[in-house]
């Protein structure tokens, strides 16, 4: 009795926090729509995947970078504002997420600390497109604002 009393519990808690991710608009895998989109350079995420894992999200990110030579990196973490560390990208070590809406997020992307890129995810009322806009300095010491939508992949 009390064995089957342990599998339901744990049963249970895995099912709630299934059920929790189910409704992150976030999650799956989203492609770049570059007629939608607008750069001010070469740099582009073209495929950005959410999975969830565990208690925490997985974002994996694969683009090219100015010069187009291919990019990937990931991040684990929760979106509750704190820092967690990016993996495959030189240029950054940390970001951060905060969820400030249903289907918003702020994103902030850090080097030793210091704030090297902001931005803000909002996905689309029936959560078939997501847009990315995303702030940063460029080598010339200009801001520069990128606008990157993406289609949510079935």
């Amino acid at each position: 009795m009390k064995a089957k009393a342990i599998v339901l519990t744990i049963f249970l808690v895995l099912v709630s926090v299934a059920m929790g991710f189910q409704n992150n608009s976030q999650l799956g895998t989203w492609k770049l729509n570059e007629a939608k989109s607008k750069f001010a350079g070469q740099a582009r995420n073209h495929t950005v995947i959410y999975e969830a894992v565990g208690d925490q999200i997985k974002i994996t990110v694969d683009g090219v970078d100015e010069n187009g030579g291919a990019v990937h990196n990931e991040w684990t973490g929760k979106f509750d504002g704190q820092d967690y560390p990016v993996t495959g990208d030189a240029g950054i070590d940390a970001r951060s997420y905060r969820k400030i809406g249903k289907n918003t997020l702020e994103l902030t992307n850090k080097k030793d600390g210091k704030a090297t890129l902001t931005g803000r995810i909002v996905i689309s009322r029936y959560g078939k497109t997501r847009t990315v806009t995303t702030t940063t300095t460029n080598a010339q010491g200009q801001k520069v604002t990128n606008i990157a939508v993406y289609d949510k992949q079935m």
